[in-house]
């Protein structure tokens, strides 16, 4: 990450602000690492408050995991609290990857991540693809003990508006960034403090000018190419009809 010293120094300060405030953090653990995967995959988009009162709701609702496998994704939905498209795509990406999990231990379950150790754990969450980053990170974090920082959106929106990354850094240079500037024996309080923190700003990320001032004009490049593509398409069609009125009007030579 460019300036990546400027960003470590701003990073520190944040944490030491967030800890003066807040206090200490107690981790959260989880037994199960499929009970992690879910709490991830449902407080993702939501905060963090909203997100605990569904995975309440999720529990009283179906009789266990399995059960909310193979429930219908207008069923999971109700349970989530809403009919929007986001609440569908939370719905199915429950069912996708508990079902991935079945398939791959013939259960709703992945105990046995626990006694392969961190790196092995690590490569077989990985293979869940459609949980996504955030939630194989919070998963090894909370349930394998292993060193990551998971990040939702929001979380990396407030990190650039608040001009604690560069902005033009991926989510994965981010993550890693900040992976490399937290000990291991710090990292769920570094989330947690960050994710409350992100979730009380009101603040929005704005590309820099510099960055926008590109975004427009490839806009107004593909709109220039567009009308031209059309006056190149008139221009045939014209051409067409000319030839066409041409062999028409052509008087046949006498024999």
């Amino acid at each position: 990450m460019k300036n990546s010293k400027q960003y470590a120094k701003a990073i520190g300060k944040l944490y030491r602000s967030l800890k003066k405030k807040h206090g200490k953090v107690k981790a959260v653990e989880f037994d199960d690492p499929v009970e992690a995967i879910v709490y991830a995959i449902i407080s993702e988009n939501v905060r963090s408050s909203k997100a605990r009162s569904i995975r309440k709701r999720i529990n009283e609702h179906f009789i266990n995991l399995n059960d909310l496998r193979v429930s219908r994704t207008e069923e999971i939905s109700e349970v989530l609290g809403s009919g929007s498209s986001a609440a569908r795509r939370t719905a199915d990406r429950l069912t996708e990857v508990l079902n991935a999990i079945f398939h791959e231990f013939d259960k709703v379950g992945m105990e046995e991540l626990k006694e392969m150790g961190k790196r092995q754990g690590h490569k077989e969450l990985e293979k869940l693809q459609p949980a996504g980053r955030f939630a194989v990170d919070y998963c090894f974090l909370t349930a394998l003990g292993g060193h990551a920082i998971p990040l939702t959106p929001r979380m990396i929106e407030y990190l650039k508006a608040d001009a604690l990354v560069d902005p033009a850094a991926t989510d994965e240079d981010i993550a890693s960034f900040l992976e490399r500037q937290i000990l291991a024996d710090s990292d769920y309080e570094f989330y947690s403090l960050l994710r409350r923190q992100s979730e009380a700003s009101s603040k929005k990320f704005k590309p820099p000018a510099k960055a926008a001032a590109q975004v427009e004009a490839v806009k107004v490049e593909a709109a220039a190419d567009k009308v031209n593509e059309k006056k190149i398409a008139a221009k045939k069609v014209k051409a067409k009809k000319n030839t066409a009125t041409r062999k028409k009007t052509v008087t046949p030579k006498k024999k």
